[in-house]
């Protein structure tokens, strides 16, 4: 019976039909998946770390995205696919990961001391990384953060504007939300944050604008409810900033409702940038000028690095991906 269910090829059709019609009447259903796990040692699946907790990821499109590529690629190769929640310490707990039934780990986005990370080293899986950190001897996709965001500040210099305001997501994974102070900035354990406020800031401190004079608001998350909070304190600020400058679109599309809040325009009175350039950034009220990033690429990039190490393969150098600048119509000159 067992060469039935597991090796078919051994068989001709007609007899394993017969040997399953007798197992299905018997109330048989075939081997149990977690038995046959503990006996090859090998569960055939893929493990996802998540930084945050579940309806914090499925409410975050950008992840939505990354997440809908990597499945697509795994599936049909009789793999599953297992979700690990973050937590305060910016991805799964160390338990949750010793206990998981998967043979290779994919880190999306945790910090670069994540206790989660020390927990697959120890049980020796194979590690595929979107975006960060960057961890000697893992597989890793990641795209051009500090150049995207230093294309979307010299876009808005360009413009001539010389006030802005920023907003981050998390800087730290401590849960906090609020204005940035000066040592918070100085030292940053995630390293898409680190760049892309690096690179709106270093852009701006080469044309002369003091970054020590540039309000910064850190968000917990990529909410849009978050960046309305965060963007509501920066317009109010004075002097007021002519542009604010987002390290996501669901942070922009909440400083777009803030200037709403406040009855300021955009582009009039406020010029607005975003960076993922998910699919609601090109109908927002106005459409949003945001740093294009190739999401749905960078999962179908990291299930394939995924196969590869379940197949035995060695990690490749890493992969980065471009990005691009995309003007809309929340930006203007400043008046």
């Amino acid at each position: 019976m067992s060469n039935a269910y597991n090796r078919p090829d051994q068989l001709s059709s007609s007899l394993r039909e017969r040997i399953l019609e007798t197992a299905r009447s018997l109330g048989y259903s075939g081997p149990d998946p977690v038995a046959r796990s503990l006996a090859t040692r090998s569960s055939a699946a893929v493990g996802f770390m998540l930084p945050q907790g579940l309806s914090g990821a499925f409410s975050d499109p950008a992840l939505s995205i990354v997440l809908d590529g990597l499945a697509q690629t795994v599936d049909g190769h009789d793999h599953s696919l297992v979700l690990m929640p973050g937590d305060s310490t910016g991805g799964p707990r160390p338990s949750i990961v010793s206990r998981a039934q998967a043979d290779v780990m994919v880190a999306y986005s945790l910090p670069d001391s994540a206790p989660a990370l020390d927990a697959v080293a120890a049980r020796g899986l194979p590690l595929v990384v979107i975006d960060q950190p960057v961890l000697p001897g893992s597989a890793r996709v990641e795209v051009q953060d500090y150049a995207g965001t230093s294309a979307a500040a010299a876009h808005l210099l360009t413009l001539g504007h010389r006030r802005f305001g920023v907003l981050t997501f998390a800087l730290r994974p401590d849960g906090v939300s609020g204005p940035v102070s000066h040592e918070r900035r100085s030292a940053v354990p995630f390293r898409v944050s680190r760049d892309r406020l690096g690179g709106y800031l270093d852009t701006l401190a080469k044309a002369g604008v003091e970054p020590d004079n540039v309000p910064v608001w850190e968000a917990r998350g990529s909410d849009r409810e978050l960046g309305r909070l965060g963007a509501r304190w920066l317009l109010t600020r004075t002097p007021r900033p002519s542009a604010l400058l987002c390290a996501s679109d669901q942070l922009a599309f909440g400083a777009l409702q803030a200037a709403r809040d406040l009855t300021l325009t955009v582009p009039g009175d406020i010029s607005v940038v975003g960076f993922d350039d998910v699919p609601e950034a090109a109908y927002s009220d106005p459409p949003l000028t945001t740093v294009r990033q190739p999401l749905a690429d960078k999962g179908r990039r990291a299930g394939e690095l995924a196969l590869k190490l379940l197949a035995g393969g060695r990690p490749p150098r890493p992969t980065r991906l471009d990005v691009s600048l995309v003007e809309r119509a929340s930006t203007a000159p400043r008046t």
